[in-house]
């Protein structure tokens, strides 16, 4: 083989990937207990106020801000940090290879130890971790965070400034969602509330455009 060509070679391409990330919880499967009233000559539809409870899911969504698309959706009645490792590891297994960037709020999950392990097995970092609540790494949600924010991990985390999540661009999506099926919709179970949903993202998918971010970072003016 020439020098040059195997030169070449030697070459790969790493993808990289910024995900916004955040939880919406305790999504309630409402079934409207009577029908909605429809539109009548001069006056408009009304909706049911009356519902019956058929309990709460919660979604820990990945919204790829190059994309504008939902990866990965994890649907589960819970958000412990277990959870999110689990959802985070399903992401990252479809490009094991590639540079992850993810941007979050700093809820106490997202800084955890079980998420701390998980980034550094998958970066193949062997440094001694410490102890939970005593020493190293683990010592603090601060040190914790800070390992986590490490610009050379090949998988890193960003978190908003405090009391700006609002910043964050999945919660654009968020409000999608809730506009479109969650608000008005009338569900019997759990089952068909995440069924709905996953049919909402699958078929937003498609058509998923970037948002045009227009935030400048200057005051607005009331």
């Amino acid at each position: 083989m020439p020098a040059d060509r195997r030169k070449r070679n030697e070459y790969r391409i790493v993808t990289a990937h910024t995900i916004s990330v955040d939880e919406m919880t305790g999504i309630q499967a409402l079934e409207h207990k009577y029908p909605d009233k429809p539109v009548i000559p001069g006056k408009a539809a009304r909706m049911e106020f009356e519902y019956i409870r058929h309990g709460t899911t919660s979604l820990i969504g990945f919204f790829d801000v190059a994309t504008r698309r939902m990866e990965m959706p994890y649907l589960n009645p819970t958000r412990t940090e277990e959870d999110f490792v689990e959802a985070m590891h399903a992401l990252v297994e479809t490009d094991p290879e590639a540079s992850w960037t993810f941007v979050c709020d700093g809820l106490n999950t997202h800084k955890s130890e079980s998420l701390v392990r998980f980034i550094a097995q998958q970066c193949g970092l062997t440094e001694d971790l410490g102890i939970k609540g005593k020493s190293g790494i683990l010592k603090s949600l601060e040190s914790r965070a800070e390992f986590l924010h490490d610009k050379d991990h090949r998988i890193r985390i960003v978190y908003t400034p405090k009391h700006c999540s609002w910043m964050n661009q999945i919660e654009i999506w968020f409000g999608i969602i809730n506009r479109r099926i969650l608000k008005r919709k009338s569900y019997k179970s759990i089952e068909e509330l995440e069924a709905s949903i996953q049919r909402f993202i699958e078929q937003y998918n498609l058509m998923a455009k970037p948002f045009k971010w227009t935030y400048k970072g200057v005051p607005l003016v009331a």
